[in-house]
């Protein structure tokens, strides 16, 4: 009788695991099939920004100069709009209508919503009072609005009249999903920012290199679901606190970490369309921009993403020891070098270094399950 219920636990923690693991593997379908489409255009804005970066270190032109501005603009265009790129792929993704879904995405970036959200902490939304949240350049909000818009359109296609269908489905849909997403969907992806953030502080102050090797191991699976934005704040307000900033510093390693795992899938794959995805994102991952790398190579490959992580975590602690940090903000990569020359640069460059050469050889050794060809 023991015996039978040990049997009969064990199973259903099998089973368990197996669901949980399959809810996993399913997430990750959708989250790189939500990216992969984007991914060279993405690739075509993150070099851009590194030329823009090197162009103004180097001065060449003056961030002041109007010149700048444009190119600044149209290097960053894509990653600001970002939420209405993943509305499209994720509406495709999901089978919800797609220009609905662009429409709920316009809605967030709205500049007389945006300003609102920016002039006040607290947002009186009908009878409601809700978090500002900034969504330009966000992930998480767009994600669940989209997925919830797929279940309230099943819903309103059922009941209303196939005579105003056509109108009255996307009308009603935006109306219900809009205010759940400004309401609930933000202000979720806040608090759990807030709190990775506060971790981060705390660590840090216990230790600096344990911070840099949770934190590098950490924050590309931190950029999969958009958390990383919430750490941009405090990067701020260390700069204008301190004049200086240690998390952009400890971010390093895992971007160059990115590309080195990308370029050593390039050399492995015999897949063609993935050789030519993982060669532009390991140039712009080395220039600073990792979501390439991460959602069109290494996020759907799965174990060199894991090397990514391993990788970041070890030149995470060796940056996090030397104590270095950024003079102002800038997301590390190539272009913005010049921002963390001081105090523990040379720590900077061989934690980057390191980490890339680690992911490298890491996916050069252990390799991945390759996709195959399609004809």
């Amino acid at each position: 009788m023991r015996t039978e219920k040990i049997r009969s636990g064990t199973i259903m923690s099998n089973n368990y695991a197996l669901k949980v693991n399959d809810l996993l593997q399913k997430a990750i379908d959708i989250i790189s099939g939500m990216f992969i489409p984007i991914i060279n255009v993405m690739s075509a804005a993150g070099i851009l920004k590194g030329i823009v970066a090197i162009l103004q270190a180097t001065n060449i032109i003056s961030p002041s100069s109007d010149t700048y501005v444009i190119f600044n603009g149209i290097a960053d265009a894509f990653f600001y709009y970002i939420p209405v790129f993943l509305a499209f792929t994720c509406a495709k993704k999901l089978k919800a209508n797609k220009y609905t879904a662009v429409f709920v995405a316009v809605i967030m970036l709205h500049p007389n919503i945006t300003n609102l959200f920016k002039e006040k902490s607290i947002i009186d939304f009908i009878g409601i009072n809700i978090n500002s949240v900034t969504y330009s350049s966000s992930v998480i909000p767009i994600i669940l609005a989209i997925a919830l818009l797929h279940y309230v359109e099943c819903i309103f296609n059922k009941i209303i009249p196939n005579v105003v269908k056509e109108f009255f489905t996307p009308l009603c849909s935006v109306l219900v999903v809009v205010p759940i997403t400004f309401i609930i969907f933000g202000p979720i992806g806040t608090v759990i920012g807030n709190v990775l953030a506060n971790a981060y502080t705390n660590i840090y102050q216990l230790n600096s290199a344990l911070a840099g090797a949770c934190l590098g191991f950490l924050i590309q699976p931190m950029v999969i679901f958009g958390f990383h934005w919430s750490l941009v704040p405090l990067a701020i307000n260390n700069i204008a606190l301190n004049g200086s900033d240690t998390i952009l510093a400890l971010m390093g390693p895992a971007v160059f970490g990115q590309a080195g795992a990308a370029l050593a899938v390039f050399f492995i794959t015999k897949n063609k369309k993935l050789k030519t995805v993982a060669a532009s994102a390991s140039i712009s991952a080395i220039f600073g921009v990792t979501e390439p790398a991460l959602f069109g190579v290494n996020l759907l490959l799965k174990r060199p993403l894991l090397f990514v992580c391993i990788a970041g975590g070890i030149g995470g602690a060796i940056v996090g020891a030397s104590g270095s940090s950024a003079m102002s903000f800038a997301f590390p990569g190539l272009g913005t070098i010049p921002v963390f020359l001081g105090m523990g640069f040379k720590g900077f460059l061989l934690g980057c270094i390191i980490a890339f050469i680690i992911s490298f050889l890491l996916t050069i050794a252990f390799k991945f399950k390759d996709i195959e060809n399609q004809n």
